[in-house]
């Protein structure tokens, strides 16, 4: 018999002692255990973490080394494997388009899983929160999706930036960096053959043999040559005429470019993530979700891109794709696909100057549908029968 004051045994069951926390199965908030338990899942698919890393790492890494390579046994066939043409046109056209690629097959993979594998039942009757179940995927896949798509890229800005040329060249002249204008026309003046016949829009002296453009090697500075007083000035004139253009060229991508881009590219890897989630979750499956994504990127987006539809204006803005290419840095030319095959590069500002619209709308049209997709994919999660 319990002592006087003492509670009873049965009552004592139903207090919870100090600090005990409660069940937290039905919270819609995901716990870490969860989030962790989804990337382990992401990870054992081999198949899926080797195609990840053969396309955000290996493609351009192999791209980069055989440039590497070819300049370092072939330096006057080849050009420097860096420089900041080499990262414009990764950075602007494929990286984006293979890293989004990737991003909604993960995304898709996340979406569908349980269902494809039977493993949606098992996952109810735990008695954890369909929403919880839901939401913990979008931190389990950007945690795979993120570091990959950041380890790519940060290759790509090595390479430009350790291996860019030392050189500047300028319409296949090849002129030592940093002069000044004063210094640039006293180069001129010591070059003045290569730069009458280069650089020059007149008619070329009898007096000047022209010969075909420098070697790529980062010393194929051509030697300073006499000439006579006349030839001289004449390449003296075209330097000033051209000064603005020497200083406008980069041997490589500027720091702050670099973390634009950086955070331009995550940015779009993520809208591909959290499509593919969304897209398989509402449709219960992954393969139709991944090509109708592909699909809308490649080629949907681009000819909304180019094509002005009268009185559809808003409509063609309120696609995600020209959003993010609205949001692309100042410093790339516009992208849209693969090069040559769904749109390519285009001049910087060409998707603005057709269906012209502010950053803010842009970025409001990207976290609609961030937004939409999760609700969509959370939505359907919900409500499907176990």
């Amino acid at each position: 018999m319990p002592a006087h004051g003492a509670p009873a045994p049965e009552h004592a069951l139903r207090m919870a002692p100090a600090g005990h926390s409660r069940d937290r199965r039905g919270s819609p908030v995901p716990t870490a255990g969860m989030i962790a338990t989804k990337v382990m899942e992401l990870r054992k698919r081999r198949g899926l973490m080797i195609a990840l890393i053969a396309v955000n790492i290996g493609l351009p890494a192999v791209f980069l080394l055989i440039r590497l390579l070819g300049h370092a046994f072939a330096p006057y066939a080849n050009p420097p494997a860096g420089g900041d043409q080499i990262f414009v046109i990764l950075a602007a056209g494929f990286l984006p388009t293979f890293d989004f690629i990737v991003a909604i097959t993960v995304g898709c993979t996340a979406g569908s899983r349980d269902l494809t594998e039977g493993m949606f039942r098992h996952l109810v009757v735990t008695g954890r929160s369909r929403l919880a179940l839901y939401l913990a995927r979008i931190p389990a896949g950007l945690a795979i999706v993120v570091p990959l798509v950041a380890i790519g890229y940060t290759i790509l800005c090595a390479v430009c930036v350790l291996a860019a040329p030392a050189f500047i060249d300028d319409s296949n002249v090849n002129i030592p960096p940093g002069l000044s204008r004063a210094g640039f026309e006293n180069w001129a003046g010591d070059h003045a053959g290569p730069v009458i016949c280069t650089l020059g829009n007149g008619p070329v002296p009898r007096n000047v043999t022209c010969a075909g453009p420098p070697g790529w090697s980062k010393s194929a500075i051509a030697p300073a040559q006499p000439a006579p007083a006349a030839v001289e000035a004449l390449a003296i004139k075209i330097a000033k005429n051209n000064y603005r253009g020497y200083t406008a060229i980069a041997r490589y991508p500027s720091i702050p470019l670099v973390i634009k881009t950086g955070l331009w590219i995550e940015l779009e890897a993520t809208v591909g993530f959290i499509l593919g989630l969304g897209l398989a979750s509402l449709m219960g499956q992954r393969t139709a979700p991944v090509i109708l994504l592909i699909v809308l990127q490649m080629i949907v987006t681009p000819i909304l891109a180019v094509v002005d539809i009268p009185h559809l204006q808003d409509l063609q803005r309120s696609f995600v794709g020209l959003a993010m290419a609205r949001l692309e840095p100042s410093g790339l030319p516009v992208a849209f696909g693969l090069p040559g095959v769904a749109g390519g590069l285009a001049r910087p500002g060409a998707a603005q100057s057709l269906l012209p619209e502010s950053a803010t709308l842009a970025a409001c049209v990207v976290i609609a549908w961030l937004a939409g997709w999760t609700i969509l994919g959370a939505w359907r999660m919900v409500t499907r029968d176990a």
